[in-house]
């Protein structure tokens, strides 16, 4: 079902009029939210405080001209793309050519009749709140584009990875197949994505419960990813070591998202960490809730750039091993999953150097939702 676009929206009439002038009454009458301002200071703190979706202009305005405050108004971030509408007793072409240069996108001579107004101010406002709608279908269109891109790019590496191993003339053989596994099951995860992308667009009110839904366990996770990348540690000069927990273990997330946690987790290590021992733990947190750790002996974060370490684009620029390229958002990415199944996903300095990662999630009954 197409997105409706509202017929209503936040109106502010900038006039020297009473606050029950005419078109106050009119539009609010008609569902419309109406903002009034008596002279352009309290238009430009209005404006700002509560961005409207139309803006009235009833010219001439006290104490400065309309083109002054038409300019003030389309010089503020966030204002640029409200319509405004100059309404005027005289219209005067003169005056009218430089009111519209400087950013007015109609008028309105008054008196006017009721249904003109409401049908001027309905035409722009839907212009509008369309335009609006548009962009933020745009913009969700972007965020799942880099999404998808980001998803796939960690199977995607691990299967160029075990390509090039066997490529190597002194590949030993007896690896072989370890190798051809990890191409096996990395293309098997993009196509998992991928389709499961592909439903979430299908059903859009699906979408944000792939973290919430079902359970996973913390044991077979972190042996999953041990299979999965201790040859590419290896191969970055890195030892793998998991410490899984000692007992049943499972935690309030799919199996899926919990594994791409960890191989964000994991795919941050391969970048900034320089040789050593990487360590997956799997431990009891705080009532009600377990902890994976990942730590290693590497650089660590500088504490400069620990306040933006989880915001997307945020990149560690000089730090990383020069081999990994890093979008900055697979650590924005996890813990936004996290956050959204109701865990915690933090950074503090390891003890003696290093750098550690701290997942803590909700437990869950281990059950047949565990998958």
């Amino acid at each position: 079902m197409p997105h409706q676009i509202a017929r209503t929206g936040r109106i502010l009439i900038v006039t020297a009029q009473p606050p029950s002038c005419p078109a106050c009454a009119l539009l609010g009458e008609n569902g419309h939210e109406v903002m009034r301002a008596a002279d352009a200071e309290q238009a430009l703190t209005l404006a700002q405080a509560q961005p409207p979706d139309l803006i009235l202009l009833d010219m001439p305005i006290p104490g400065t001209t309309g083109v002054e405050l038409l300019n003030a108004l389309n010089a503020t971030p966030g204002l640029q793309a409200v319509p405004i509408i100059v309404l005027t007793a005289t219209p005067d072409q003169t005056r009218l050519l430089r009111a519209f240069d400087a950013g007015a996108v109609d008028y309105i001579g008054q008196p006017c009749s009721a249904e003109e107004l409401l049908a001027r101010v309905q035409v722009h406002l839907r212009l509008k709140l369309t335009r609006d709608r548009l962009e933020q279908v745009a913009r969700e269109r972007q965020a799942l584009v880099t999404l998808v891109a980001h998803d796939l790019k960690n199977p995607l590496t691990s299967v160029l990875f075990a390509c090039e191993m066997l490529a190597q003339p002194d590949c030993r053989p007896e690896r072989a197949p370890r190798y051809l596994q990890i191409i096996e099951d990395s293309t098997r995860e993009a196509l998992t994505y991928i389709h499961d992308y592909l439903d979430t667009q299908a059903n859009p009110a699906c979408a944000g419960g792939a973290a919430s839904g079902g359970c996973a366990h913390l044991g077979e996770t972190l042996h999953w990813l041990a299979a999965r990348y201790e040859l590419q540690l290896e191969a970055h000069g890195l030892r793998l070591r998991v410490q899984p927990p000692e007992t049943e273990a499972c935690v309030a997330i799919s199996r899926q998202v919990l594994r791409q946690v960890g191989e964000n987790l994991i795919s941050n290590a391969l970048k900034y960490a320089r040789g050593g021992e990487l360590e997956l733990v799997a431990r009891a947190g705080a009532p009600g809730y377990w902890q994976v750790v990942a730590q290693d002996r590497g650089p660590g974060v500088p504490a400069s750039f620990q306040p933006r370490l989880f915001q997307p684009f945020e990149r560690l620029h000089g730090q990383g091993t020069g081999r990994e390229h890093s979008s900055g958002l697979g650590l924005a990415l996890a813990r936004q999953i996290v956050v959204n199944a109701g865990g915690q996903l933090w950074y503090e300095d390891r003890e003696g150097g290093g750098a550690r990662f701290l997942l803590e999630l909700p437990e869950a009954r281990c059950d047949s939702r565990c998958n």
